[in-house]
């Protein structure tokens, strides 16, 4: 196993290179599954554990914060408090419309932030994000409500997700000029059928601003494991149906380029994928999601699988998004 840590951004916080999804927590994985799962992360040496209060909202009968819950009674059943690097999320939605309960207003971000520690059972989140841009609240005003939390303890560090390069510029011109606290990583949708966005304006922003980086959706929603191959294969999990676009030709044409390469090194598709985020430059960790041990320890083995310039040639050349 690859025991190897990279640092976050300008932080103290290391992080090992594949980092634990739990967004299927309380929805597609119950508690019991959830805590084995986590057990076995731990175990196999890994440690950043991503979460968000919205997981998961969107299941029936849910409110959000079930993910946060389950991580917080695993962190008191086991202990692991200390070998682990929470990661947890701010901004989207969590209540009706009009609620006020949503954004990245001062008011809600310190109203989130105590609902998220209760939930985790701990005393201060590792790396704290903006789940969303917010462009109704002041840049401003965002990063001294964190640089409030990070002065009370309660929060170490700070990202953001789902920014687009010209606000994630703008905000960290912003911190550079008042001296606020920056967002130390990104997390962007990345993978081998999702390159463009990236690549073209946030890669070269984070390179040369020093950010971490922890893609979410690594497979695709599943479909870089190669379980869907056609349209009949949707029906197979919950999440089929968001991998319906990608059952197109450059899309299996990505499925045929990972069978070969993970036969000539005798890995599988879904360890192919993820080491191929692992090998490129600027990539802290990709993000992958596990429901079973089993899952979780086949994705937990590319991070010691090597990829050689050939093979990130062929999985390039055939992933080219113009």
């Amino acid at each position: 196993m690859n025991s190897s840590f990279r640092q976050l951004g300008r932080s103290s916080l290391h992080v090992a290179p594949i980092a634990l999804g739990c967004n299927v927590f309380g929805w597609t994985a119950d508690e019991a599954t959830s805590f084995r799962v986590l057990d076995a992360f731990v175990g196999s040496g890994f440690n950043l554990i991503d979460t968000a209060d919205i997981y998961s909202r969107w299941a029936a009968g849910h409110s959000g914060g079930e993910s946060e819950a389950i991580i917080g009674r695993w962190l008191q059943a086991s202990g692991k408090r200390q070998q682990v690097v929470i990661a947890t999320k701010v901004g989207k939605p969590m209540g009706d419309e009009g609620s006020g309960k949503a954004g990245l207003s001062r008011r809600w971000i310190r109203q989130a932030v105590h609902d998220s520690l209760a939930r985790l059972q701990t005393d201060h989140i590792d790396l704290y994000q903006s789940h969303d841009d917010d462009p109704a609240t002041p840049l401003e005003e965002t990063h001294a409500a964190f640089a409030e939390l990070m002065a009370e303890g309660k929060v170490r560090a700070i990202g953001a997700s789902n920014f687009s390069a010209p606000r994630l510029a703008e905000s960290l011109a912003t911190c550079e000029r008042l001296g606020l606290p920056r967002y130390e990583s990104l997390q962007p949708h990345y993978n081998l059928v999702e390159r463009k966005v990236y690549e073209d304006a946030l890669e070269p922003l984070c390179r040369a601003q020093g950010l971490g980086v922890i893609n979410f959706f690594g497979l695709a929603r599943g479909f870089l494991t190669g379980k869907y191959r056609s349209e009949a294969d949707l029906a197979k999990s919950p999440r089929g149906a968001g991998v319906k676009a990608y059952l197109n030709p450059r899309g299996l044409g990505i499925l045929a380029a990972l069978d070969e390469v993970a036969a000539a090194h005798g890995a599988t598709p879904a360890q192919v994928a993820l080491a191929w985020q692992i090998a490129r430059p600027g990539i802290t960790a990709p993000i992958a999601s596990a429901t079973s041990v089993a899952q979780w320890l086949e994705l937990a083995a590319a991070a010691a699988l090597l990829l050689s310039a050939l093979d990130i040639e062929r999985l390039n050349a055939v992933s080219q998004d113009n």
